[in-house]
């Protein structure tokens, strides 16, 4: 039995992702919330002929509350899209609001759950629920992710291109680290597995233009589609495979290691091993992550990578300590 929760099911993520956790068999429960249309899309997935109870909630009558109850796993894709022209720092001014309230809700009537945290941007969001969590003395640091998966997705997508090898797409994983925005983006194309070709690792001008590609892979989306949404149905895919994989880990399956967005105190030995590696006390690293039964079992070392791959590591590092302190100030002082 898992009883999946999503925060925001409405929306442009919300609806697809909610459709892929809908089709996963082990999923027994799924909670829909957002502040419209939650229960029409609840009555439209309870359609599909897979297992899952689907209910939707609202703001009224404590809908938060209610959808929250007896929830194992919570997604939150909530908040506003980017438009053309706005950077995902842009968003933090209205998001940070509404990822603090509902991480609040959590902390107050799930706090054992496990929080995936999807909301833009990622480097200070996950930053925000950790704060709202110590506030209201239910902090565990296993148990809150940031989820980056897309950037994985893209970067095995974007080099399997410029190898016009577009079966090798689904084959090939290409480890991505840092945060989850622009030059805090790290795709470590020297440890992919399948490894890569020699002829494709020493192209530096192949190199930097899939890496930024992979930085800035959302911009490609809003600017396709635009103004008219953002990187939503890749989004909802990554957010599925990462749920997944938590729910396949918490089921008590070994060996499940997903790239993501933590808190390194969350394991003290490789977060330490982390830092060490980057030279740096930085709270927060997306990272491999071995997961099981409690969510982070083990923070994995970021290994061995190349000398162009080691010098982007100075600019996402100062980046991303910015996009932390920024989550953090935003509830230091708040009221909760």
């Amino acid at each position: 039995m898992v009883k999946v929760v999503v925060l925001g099911a409405a929306g442009g993520i919300g609806q697809p992702l909610s459709l892929l956790l809908k089709t996963n068999p082990v999923v027994t429960g799924l909670s829909l919330y957002d502040i419209v249309n939650a229960p029409g899309v609840a009555v439209d997935l309870s359609h599909i002929n897979t297992p899952a109870k689907v209910e939707g909630f609202l703001p009224p009558n404590e809908g938060l509350k209610q959808a929250l109850t007896g929830a194992e796993i919570v997604v939150i894709p909530a908040g506003v899209p980017r438009k053309p022209g706005m950077t995902r720092d842009d968003l933090f001014k209205i998001n940070a609001g509404i990822v603090r309230d509902l991480a609040t809700g959590i902390a107050t009537t799930a706090p054992k759950a496990f929080v995936l945290v999807i909301s833009n941007p990622v480097n200070s969001t996950v930053p925000i629920v950790v704060e709202v969590f110590k506030k209201h003395g239910v902090f565990d640091p296993k148990r809150i992710f940031g989820v980056t998966t897309l950037d994985v997705v893209r970067a095995s997508t974007f080099a399997a291109e410029a190898l016009q090898e577009p079966s090798l797409a689904s084959k090939l994983v290409v480890p991505v680290i840092g945060g989850h925005s622009g030059v805090t983006i790290l795709p470590i194309f020297s440890q992919a597995q399948p490894p890569l070709p020699a002829s494709f690792l020493e192209n530096k001008e192949t190199l930097e233009a899939i890496t930024h590609r992979v930085r800035y892979g959302g911009d490609e989306v809003v600017k396709a589609k635009d103004g008219a949404g953002s990187a939503t149905l890749s989004m909802a895919y990554a957010g599925a495979t990462f749920v997944e994989k938590v729910v396949r880990a918490v089921s008590g399956e070994k060996n499940i290691v997903a790239p993501t967005f933590v808190y390194l105190e969350s394991d003290a030995a490789g977060g330490a091993v982390i830092k060490q590696e980057l030279g740096t006390d930085v709270p927060y690293f997306s990272v491999n992550v071995e997961l099981g039964p409690s969510g982070v079992e083990k923070i994995l070392p970021i290994g061995k990578v190349t000398a162009y791959e080691k010098s982007l590591f100075a600019g996402a590092l100062s980046e991303l300590e910015t996009n932390i302190k920024t989550g953090v100030s935003f509830i230091d002082g708040a009221k909760l």
